[in-house]
């Protein structure tokens, strides 16, 4: 769909005289120059070529050209008879630079092959080789390594780029090559398979005699492949004894190697072109003469031939666009002959030179979907009125769709760019338009109602308008094809304008909704401008009334926008500042881009212009952006190197993305796609957004990251060619020209909410359902004012099962429930007002839908309808039956206690009534309360039917309570019986509850609720809670010696939880037992208790029994602890220095990252393997090979328990022992805490006490240095070595940068601990 647009087109002038003509150019691409060669015969018969060089440039700041030096050869003699009546052909066959030497090759037809040097300042060219017979064709390969020559005496011979022979060989030769098919004895050609031909291919006709074209000049011609593997030469047969002549191509290796040679075509002709991709090579055929190929005579195909010689397709030259007959007299045969074939560098255009008695012209073509377009038409200059002639045509290396062309005195440089010729009518009135020229005809396609894919189209329209008398374009002698066409956007109609000012408008009454008729009608009507020597290239539609357009034309110095208006024919031109600019689109505003990216809007009115933007460079496709109440107007602008930038101001520029290869606006969003084939959807508000925090922050050029706009993955290469926001549909065109279209949810969702937001429900619930998009847009979107519109939107929606439709999306979609109630609950309201009867099936929905359903007010209504409506209430029975699963319905009627209802719904649901029908009769036996208690306790709901058992009678009481017990309704059971006789049974049986669910402080609470002191107290003991237990037992008046037996027990279960404290407390108190409470106190290191007990008993006797053990003891306990602690610590700081040695010297085995996503990777096969950085996370580091396989879901929960474990060898090591650290710190403090305690006593006790006492101070002492040393050790961060040149590239660096992106530093993760430090008086050791 897309259309060569004419970019801008630079001329240069060079001062030859009359009897000399430019034949050849070759381009300079390191230093930007451009070298020309002019030759003309001497008088003497020589032939003198004078070498120029120019600059290239844009045309804004030409360089004159200089001649830099002269060449004379003798020139070729031989002329062929067969093409005396043709021109002769420039005695330079080759001109080219080769780079790597700085040097000009030139290769004459008289034999000499000449170089120049461009490093010296003077040169002349150096003859460095001849060939006798002359050179008939040259061709250097696509690096310049190679060259190819078909000589006078028919050789072909293959050189180096200095010259030297790699092969000769003849050019005419009888063998196939080395791609000669086999014959596997398949039979003859007309009884093999042909493919989709089928049997016409097998029997066509082969024509008797093979003969050449009468516009053959005779002449061999050479071509290279693209990638310079191959090469092919076109060359004409020796005459044969019944004098003819044909052409063959035959194929060579970049060796010199005869490869494939074609088979025989009749009326094949000179020209040669193998496309750079190296698919196709292609020439051009002649039928209906003598000799010629089969068919009417005047047909002119473009043949295309493979590698293998076979050929491949064709289409037809004869006549360039249907509706036009360009005849023209002369000595031609047929008015016309094909000079010579080109490629652009990228295979996408392929240039047609044609030479005519008028002039020549040169065509450009493309290819898609299988069809062949002209897209564009190059008349040459005429000079003095006479025809106008081109001298040599080339593509520029580089820039796939730049042209060179030369006539005898006149360098051109042209230059295209893709560009899709599209409609950009706002809704209500887009069409989505699509126009693509094809030779002289315009093919249209309105998306908006047709997807035609091409080379089809809706509509065939011919240009130029050829019907009208008073149209005044010469089709003979001018370009058919348009140079442009736009579209208007507030009226149907399209602008076409050619480069020499003429211009149609067509009105083309496109039909925008369905019906009959045709889907377009267009009227043309044609004008004129003057051109007086400038070159029309663009037009571009601005205002919303009548036909007001701009139109930029340029000339060898600057471009010029011409502003139109058709109600008073008015026109007002304004001068730009600059040459080969372009215009921007913009809907009621005119811009112009320079080539260097500079955009100046352009006041229609007082027709000032003023520079109001500025992108970082020239981007051929561009878009005015309007702004609104809350955005400011931008530009938007793609780049050649697919740069999509947006821009407002010289300052406030932005690069939304690089890898851009097509854009569009539509629906208040930027669309673009890329190359990693994925269309961006980025709203016009944030890109405005952007750009003004962007200008508030100029000074930080790189701009912060994009923010994440809604994305949608597309085919591969795909392009945007129109969006329709109307059918919020998106068309794409996909690399070999098909077409798709989608429609993205973001287009989609903002046609919603707009129609939302204008009350157009209906079209918007017709949306959702076609897209397939959640209804609940309806209420995400403005929940208070839909909530409020409920009337006009079930007005608009009327239809039952759309309502039904949307309570069940909304019911089943992600809304809180509160939300999906209050619409359930409004939208039943408004149809029982409207009508009950018809939404009877509504109203259930609403009732089912809600959150949590409300089976019941559903079947409540069946219940009012049943004896006025009963054929309703029929439909209705089933309706919700399909809605609510059919035993749900039943139990919820069961739980009415409704008998009839039960019935019908089970009747309705085909249920076996063997299953429902015995149980019923069951329950209509029993008394009410009784049935009510069963029902419930069938449908589970075991409260309601324990208050059912409890209102049958007193007599139930204990089946209540067993009831009660058996479900654990204890609340609901103490709340139907409190302030009854039954309480405290009640309370006994739940106290009984909770002892055996072990919560004995509850148990004991509801027993002295209850009445229960025994109990009480047997619940309190196992609480040990023994304040209340001897509470109760001396409120009870228990005994001296039950109170002592209780005490006895209490105090030994106190002591094995380590209470004793408390125990010591009971054996004072309650078993006065003196011994027993100092033993308790000295096993929990109380020993200042203990000896208070003992002097206030006077009993110092227990010192020496009780005490003085108890306390080396506690000392040595203490002793064993720190050896512990000692031990540990050393080893763990042991491993952890090994660990950062091996981090610094083996950082292969130590560094690696645990990434979780690993887990479900086989990261080794079962081949056995070298162990490499991730072996750490897979295996024990003893072993070099492991099997992994994808684990499941619970072996992965396993391994993240297992992560810090700290097994050896894993990377959770290090962190591991870093905690283990900070623990040991934790228990060394309550170490510390015990021995303080315990030192006052051992210095107050006897001398072995005292000696131990201070032993144990110099180990408490001792332990602490090494604890506070390892610590400040483990915690000290690695610092660079002394001497070490650290690099940023080192592969430990670049591994703890890792690491710290990750988050693993296992210190980081482990805070250093702080150990406590004690003061110890070692003065107190002293004291006797």
């Amino acid at each position: 769909m897309r259309n060569l647009s004419f970019l801008g087109a630079t001329r240069q002038h060079l001062q030859v005289g009359l009897d000399s003509s430019i034949s050849a150019t070759t381009l300079d691409l390191d230093e930007h120059a451009i070298y020309v060669a002019v030759e003309r015969t001497t008088d003497d018969g020589n032939v003198e070529v004078d070498i120029w060089k120019t600059e290239e440039n844009d045309g804004e700041d030409e360089v004159p050209a200089t001649i830099l030096s002269t060449f004379t050869s003798i020139a070729y003699t031989d002329v062929s008879p067969w093409t005396s009546n043709l021109p002769r052909p420039p005695e330079l066959v080759s001109f080219r630079l080769l780079p790597d030497s700085r040097t000009l090759a030139l290769i004459m037809r008289g034999g000499d092959i000449a170089t120049l040097s461009l490093d010296d300042d003077v040169s002349q060219p150096e003859v460095v080789g001849s060939v006798e017979s002359g050179i008939l064709a040259a061709a250097w390969s696509p690096d310049d390594s190679l060259v190819t020559l078909a000589t006078g005496d028919n050789k072909v011979i293959l050189m180096t780029s200095t010259f030297d022979v790699v092969s000769e060989g003849p050019l005419h030769s009888n063998e196939f090559g080395e791609d000669a098919p086999i014959n596997v004895g398949w039979g003859s050609k007309q009884t093999q398979f042909h493919g989709s031909l089928g049997k016409a291919a097998a029997q066509e006709k082969r024509p008797d005699v093979i003969g050449r074209s009468p516009d053959d000049d005779g002449l061999p011609r050479v071509s290279w492949r693209g990638d310079g593997a191959f090469f092919v030469v076109s060359s004409l047969s020796p005459l044969r004894e019944e004098g003819m002549q044909h052409r063959s191509l035959r194929v060579y290796s970049h060796t010199g190697a005869l490869q494939s040679t074609s088979e025989a075509t009749p009326g094949l002709e000179h020209v040669l072109s193998w496309r750079p991709s190296g698919n196709w090579i292609v020439g051009t055929q002649r039928y209906g003469f003598e000799g010629g190929g089969i068919g009417r005579e005047g047909r002119h195909d473009l043949v295309m031939f493979e590698r293998n010689g076979l050929r491949r397709g064709d289409f037809s030259l004869e006549k360039v666009a249907r509706g036009h007959e360009r005849k023209s007299d002369g000595d031609r045969q047929w008015g016309y002959r094909v000079r010579e074939l080109g490629w652009s560098s990228d295979s996408n255009v392929l240039s047609v030179w044609i030479e005519r008695a008028s002039g020549d012209i040169v065509q450009l073509w493309t290819i898609g979907n299988y069809h062949w377009y002209l897209k564009h038409e190059i008349p040459a200059p005429s000079l003095d009125g006479k025809p106008g002639r081109f001298t040599s045509v080339s593509w520029h290396p580089e820039d796939p769709l730049r042209i060179l062309l030369t006539t005898t005195s006149t360098l051109v440089q042209r230059t295209y760019s893709w560009e899709t010729f599209v409609s950009r009518s706002k809704p209500p009135i887009d069409s989505g338009s699509v126009a693509v020229l094809d030779g002289a005809s315009v093919l249209l396609t309105p998306f908006r109602t047709q997807n035609v894919p091409p080379p089809m189209s809706t509509h065939n329209l011919p240009v130029p308008n050829h019907s009208s008398s008073s149209s005044p374009y010469n089709v003979l002698v001018q370009p058919l094809p348009p140079v442009h066409i736009s579209f208007f956007s507030h009226k149907d109609i399209m602008l076409s304008l050619w480069e020499s000012g003429y211009y149609e408008l067509t009105d083309l009454k496109t039909r925008l909704g369905p019906g009959k008729g045709k889907a377009m009608d267009p009227k043309t009507t044609c004008f004129n401008l003057e051109s007086d020597g400038w070159i029309y290239k663009q037009a571009s539609p601005f205002g919303h009334n009548g036909i007001t357009f701009a139109v930029l034309q340029s000339n060898d110095h600057r471009d010029r926008i011409t502003l139109i208006r058709d109600e008073d024919t008015s026109r007002a031109d304004v001068d730009m500042p600059g040459l080969n600019g372009r215009l921007v689109y913009g809907d009621n505003h005119v811009a112009w881009q320079s080539s260097k990216g500079e955009i100046f809007s352009i006041d229609v009115e007082t027709r000032d212009k003023v520079l109001s933007a500025r992108f970082q460079e020239f981007c051929f496709e561009a878009e005015y952006v309007p702004g609104s109440q809350s955005t400011s107007p931008f530009y938007v602008g793609l780049s050649k190197s697919g740069k999509l930038s947006i821009t407002s101001s010289q300052i406030a520029t932005r690069i939304l993305a690089s890898n851009v290869n097509s854009f569009t606006i539509a629906s208040g969003f930027l669309v673009y796609t890329t190359t990693a084939h994925v269309a961006q959807f980025a709203p016009l508000d944030q890109l405005s957004s952007l750009l003004e925090a962007s200008a508030d922050d100029s000074t930080n050029p790189s701009q912060d990251t994009q923010p994440e706009w809604e994305t949608r993955r597309v085919e591969r290469g795909s392009r945007i060619v129109t969006a329709v926001p109307s059918t919020m549909s998106l068309v794409l065109q996909m690399p070999r020209g098909n077409l798709e279209t989608i429609n993205p949810r973001p287009l989609v969702m903002n046609i919603v909410r707009q129609d939302i937001d204008n009350g157009n429900f209906a079209k918007a619930f017709s949306a959702c359902r076609r897209h397939r998009v959640d209804l609940n847009v309806f209420l995400e979107h403005n929940k208070e004012e839909f909530m409020k519109l409920i009337p006009q939107f079930l007005e608009q929606v009327s239809d039952v099962d759309y309502i039904n439709l949307f309570l069940t999306s909304v019911g089943q979609g992600s809304l809180p429930p509160e939300t999906v109630s209050d619409l359930c609950d409004a939208v039943r309201a408004e149809l029982e007002r409207i009508d009950l009867k018809k939404y009877v099936s509504s109203i259930l929905t609403a009732h089912v839908v809600k959150r949590p359903p409300d089976h019941e007010a559903g079947l409540s209504l069946l219940l009012r309808l049943r004896d006025t409506e009963p054929q309703i209430v029929e439909d209705a029975v089933k309706y919700i039956i399909f809605l609510v699963d059919a035993n749900s319905l039943f139990d919820t009627a069961l739980g009415m206690y409704d008998f009839s209802l039960v019935l019908m719904i089970a009747q309705h649901a085909q249920k076996d009534p063997r299953e429902y029908l015995p149980f019923l009769r069951e329950l209509r036996a029993l008394d009410e309360h009784y049935q009510k208690f069963r029902i419930d306790d069938h449908l589970k709901r075991h409260e309601k039917a324990l208050q059912h058992l409890a209102n049958a009678g007193a007599e139930r009481f204990k089946e209540a309570i067993a009831y009660a017990e058996k479900h654990q309704l204890y609340d609901t059971a103490l709340a139907i019986w409190r302030d009854t006789p039954q309480y405290e049974a009640v309370l006994g049986i739940y106290g009984d509850w909770l002892f055996e669910r072990r919560e004995f402080k509850d148990a004991a609470f509801v027993f002295r609720q209850a009445g229960k002191p025994s109990k009480a107290m047997l619940a309190y003991e196992k609480a040990l809670d023994w304040q209340e237990v001897f509470e109760i037992a001396i409120q009870e008046k228990l005994s001296n010696e039950d109170l002592a037996e209780i005490g006895y027990r209490i105090a030994e279960d106190l002591s094995s939880k380590k209470r004793y404290q408390d125990s010591a407390r009971v054996f004072l108190d309650y078993v006065k037992d003196p011994r027993a409470a100092v033993i308790a106190l000295v096993q929990g290191n109380l020993f200042s208790e203990a000896r208070r007990i003992i002097a206030l008993h006077l009993q110092p006797d227990l010192l020496e029994e009780i005490v003085y053990p108890g306390a080396l003891e506690t000392r040595a306990q203490i002793a064993e602890e720190v050896g512990e602690m000692k031990d540990q610590l050393r080893k763990q700081v042991s491993r952890l220095r090994e660990l950062r040695v091996k981090k610094v010297e083996e950082p292969d085995a130590f560094y690696g990252v645990e990434d979780t996503d690993l887990h479900n990777v086989d990261v080794m096969t079962d081949i056995s393997m070298a162990p490499t950085m991730f072996t750490r996370y897979t295996q024990a580091p003893s072993t070099a090979a492991s099997r992994t396989s994808k684990r499941s879901s619970r072996s992965k929960r396993k391994m993240e328990r297992k992560v810090g474990s700290g097994r050896k060898g894993t990377v959770d090591e290090e962190e591991y022992l870093l905690k283990s650290i900070t623990k040991l710190v934790t228990r060394f403090t309550s170490t510390q805490n015990d021995a303080h305690n315990l030192l006052p006593h051992l210095f107050q006790f006897t001398q072995e006490h005292k000696d131990e006492g201070i032993e144990l101070q110099e180990e408490i002492s001792s332990y602490e240095k090494e604890l506070v040393a390892a610590v400040e050790e483990v915690w000290k961060k690695p610092g660079a070595v002394d001497g070490e040149n650290e690099t940023a590239d080192s592969w430990a660096l670049r591994m703890q940068e890792h690491d710290k992106r990750q988050a693993i530093d296992p210190m980081e993760k482990v805070g250093k601990p702080e150990v406590t430090r004690r003061v110890w008086n070692g003065k107190l050791s002293l004291l006797r």
